[in-house]
């Protein structure tokens, strides 16, 4: 019994050995050494490991966010309450996130606000869809910044440079052409036949002062003699067009 009893003591002991060592840098890697410093109350004082850490990532990921709200985002549009709203939100959803203890509600957590962000959509102002995606990008920027603990500085330096790669390929004119629209109340509706498309972008043009690439016509109403009409057009360099689609005045006044 005494020699069965060795043989499988001395065939777990690796297992043993092994699993240990796989803990100990698990815990490496998230934060989880053992604490021998000063502490209160059994929480630390002072971790100058971990408090180098928090400060470096946060201002990697205030960097990262900071350029594409700066050079790709307030290029155009010149809102400063958006510019304000990204960078708060950014270093808001880093801190969350990266002093959160627990894996998986680090994930659950980032994946309820993105639901919630999701069916809301600020209802108390109309949020236009450029700003929503932007949002939603400075969300998921803080959030791989945050959770990435176990991944290399090689890794996260090529994530956050191809976010950055790929909204500055679809912001560039000289890759993709943005065409803009415009939603006009007409109401020269004898134009508006097939037959007479050259007269109505003429009068359209002259009009409105933009070239026209091509329009569609919309609702109808006989009885006034006007019809909606949505035209495309093209914005010059580095301007965009933020209530291209409104038709009533409590849309865009604030």
């Amino acid at each position: 019994m005494d020699i069965t009893l060795t043989d499988s003591l001395t065939s777990i002991l690796p297992e043993m050995t092994n699993f240990l060592e796989m803990d100990t840098l698990i815990g490496n890697q998230y934060g989880g050494m053992k604490y021998s410093g000063p502490s209160f109350l059994g929480v630390p004082l002072f971790e100058p490991t971990s408090i180098l850490n928090l400060v470096i990532r946060f201002f990697y990921n205030l960097l990262i966010c900071w350029i594409i709200v700066k050079f790709f985002y307030y290029k155009k549009s010149r809102r400063r309450d958006y510019y304000v709203t990204f960078l708060l939100f950014s270093s808001t959803m880093f801190l969350m996130i990266f002093l959160m203890d627990n894996l998986s509600m680090q994930i659950g957590f980032t994946l309820g606000l993105f639901a919630i962000f999701g069916m809301i959509r600020y209802r108390t102002e109309t949020v236009p869809i450029r700003e929503m995606t932007y949002l939603f990008l400075i969300i998921g920027i803080s959030v791989i910044n945050a959770l990435s603990m176990a991944v290399s500085i090689a890794e996260l330096l090529i994530t956050n440079g191809l976010l950055i790669g790929i909204t500055w390929i679809l912001e560039s004119q000289k890759f993709l052409k943005h065409t803009s629209t415009k939603i006009i109340l007409y109401d020269k509706i004898d134009l508006i036949v097939p037959e007479r498309k050259e007269e109505l972008i003429i009068d359209l043009t002259n009009r409105t002062g933009i070239k026209i690439d091509k329009y569609e016509v919309g609702h109808i109403d006989f009885l006034r003699d006007v019809a909606y009409i949505k035209i495309y057009y093209l914005l010059d360099k580095d301007e965009t067009n933020s209530i291209d689609s409104f038709t009533k005045l409590n849309q865009f006044i604030n």
